[in-house]
């Protein structure tokens, strides 16, 4: 039998990927943490780790240790749901979503914290099938998706749609673009930008958009919060969910082109068949679709605080 506690803290590592801040998250010391992987490595009979330099990989004895401690906990997840009083304020809920759906929802999320101190939340940013998978797994207990699921275990509830657009600086508001144009301006690329960049521009330019990695790029950001800054700067262009635009701090440094063709997502929220009978997720669920309900007005409010300028061609 595995030690609980070592399992436990190498899952925490592997969830978390830095000792020290493993170390602080489990009020222990670094070397506290080192000491209970080198013991579960030990018990195993093999490494767990490769490090290289600060940062490390599993090795497949770690993989198969990590699988464990991933399930170990799903397994008293669900005996906690199963022997706890079903409180719609206490426990812990899991999200996984877009990133810049996740940067617009976090802000509400933190409010329903406020009013329920012993409610835990975790909000995950992650790709499309990640988010499924996880659901699936039990490692999420709501996932919201751009896209309808057809799947025997899951339940799914429609938000909303969500406008894809394309930002530029405010600077540029009322001047004409097209794929040319765009292109002297320069694209401020993200992980996801290539493929909204391919549904919005191949609706809007089918005759000169040759596919998103024809694209000039004039910069590359990973990190949802900072993908709007370079456009706010003058630096390029880009393309986000209209939840990325509004969450951005200075959306006022931004204006957003309203193409003659318009493209939106729908928005779902998926569960596993009979997690959302637990009342703190079903109340978090039907939470999320209140606060959503106003994004979804804000999309064809031509009033809205943003400038949308539409180009003519």
């Amino acid at each position: 039998m595995l030690n609980a506690t070592w399992l436990d803290t190498f899952t925490t590592l592997c969830d978390v990927g830095h000792f020290t801040r493993t170390a602080e998250l489990l009020g222990m010391t670094q070397p506290g943490v080192s000491q209970h992987l080198h013991k579960l490595a030990s018990q195993v009979g093999k490494p767990l780790i490769s490090k290289d330099g600060k940062s490390f990989t599993l090795t497949p004895a770690g993989e198969a240790v990590l699988a464990i401690g991933l399930a170990r906990r799903q397994q008293e997840r669900a005996l906690q749901d199963t022997i706890n009083i079903d409180d719609p304020h206490v426990g812990d809920i899991s999200i996984g979503c877009s990133g810049s759906f996740a940067m617009w929802l976090y802000p509400h999320i933190l409010d329903r914290m406020h009013h329920a101190p012993e409610l835990v939340i975790r909000v995950t940013a992650a790709p499309h099938m990640s988010i499924v998978t996880s659901v699936l797994s039990g490692e999420f207990d709501l996932g919201v998706v751009a896209e309808p699921i057809n799947h025997p275990r899951l339940e799914a509830i429609e938000l909303t749609r969500e406008e894809l657009c394309l930002v530029v600086p405010r600077s540029l508001a009322g001047q004409d673009f097209d794929l040319h144009r765009l292109n002297e301006l320069g694209f401020v690329a993200h992980p996801d930008g290539y493929a909204y960049a391919d549904d919005l521009f191949s609706l809007n330019f089918p005759k000169d958009f040759k596919g998103a990695d024809r694209l000039r790029v004039r910069t590359f950001v990973n990190q949802i919060g900072q993908i709007p800054i370079p456009v706010a700067e003058g630096l390029g262009y880009t393309i986000l969910p209209k939840s990325g635009v509004d969450a951005f701090v200075r959306k006022k440094e931004l204006a957003i082109i309203q193409l003659p063709k318009q493209r939106y997502h729908d928005l779902w929220v998926i569960s596993r068949k009979g997690r959302s009978e637990i009342a703190r997720i079903a109340e978090l669920r039907d939470f999320i679709c209140l606060a959503v309900s106003a994004l979804e007005a804000r999309f064809f409010d031509v009033t809205d605080q943003m400038d949308m300028t539409t180009t003519d061609r």
